[in-house]
């Protein structure tokens, strides 16, 4: 479902040449839910562009979600330019569709292209304020605050200023959601409703859009930023 990519990510941020010299790199693979893409302490060097899916980044005991990147990210890219194990591990949601890139082709692409470099360089330290400022811890949460932490991070990576509220600028699933904070669909299911009820957020067909930020960041504990 190549297209229109999110604004916040690396494919967003690159110019249409940049973007289809990258595309056309390495090699097409897929992944289910569940399965690991990246494992952290691996010394692979390989990146990975993500095409469709949504993927989540973990460390340790995989009890706090890290991050959640989705179509258009790259991930791994500090191994690439930086060889050392792997510092989190990546788990797909569901189903994931990326480009496998060498880490040769890679660097060989940024050095081409300064442009494309740039941006990647921006990528990289948006991620690491953002892993400075907070982990998510979901350990002693029950569903809908997990939920509501998921959707702050959400705001704060992919949000865009719409009439209603704010829009998250990336399609997910219900199952996707169930497997980034760690909950059955059904569970899901249910808090979605409850927030719907309560008019903090308004459902569309893969679509979500926040329509009470202040009061969803006090579920998820979490101050407006």
């Amino acid at each position: 479902m190549d297209g229109e990519w999110p604004p916040g990510s690396l494919l967003g941020r690159l110019a249409t040449a940049d973007r289809s010299a990258l595309l056309g790199l390495g090699t097409v693979v897929r992944y289910q839910a569940e399965e690991q893409l990246l494992v952290e302490g691996d010394t692979g060097t390989h990146v990975l562009l993500l095409r469709e899916g949504v993927v989540k980044i973990t460390a340790g005991d995989q009890s706090a979600l890290l991050a959640i990147r989705v179509r258009g990210d790259l991930i791994g890219e500090l191994s690439a330019v930086d060889p050392s194990p792997r510092i989190a591990t990546a788990t797909a949601t569901g189903p994931v569709l990326a480009n496998r890139i060498s880490s040769r082709d890679f660097r060989v692409f940024l050095a081409a292209r300064p442009e494309a470099s740039l941006a990647v360089s921006g990528v990289i330290g948006a991620k690491l304020r953002s892993a400075t400022r907070r982990r998510i811890d979901f350990s002693g949460h029950d569903v809908q605050s997990r939920l509501a932490r998921v959707v702050v991070e959400l705001i704060d990576l992919y949000g865009r200023q719409v009439k209603e509220g704010v829009e998250i600028t990336v399609a997910l699933t219900q199952q996707e959601l169930a497997g980034i904070i760690g909950a059955k669909e059904p569970s899901v299911h249910r808090a979605l409703a409850v927030l719907r009820r309560d008019g903090l957020i308004e459902t569309r067909y893969r679509n979500l859009v926040v329509r009470d930020e202040k009061e969803l960041r006090r579920i998820a504990n979490i101050s407006v930023i």
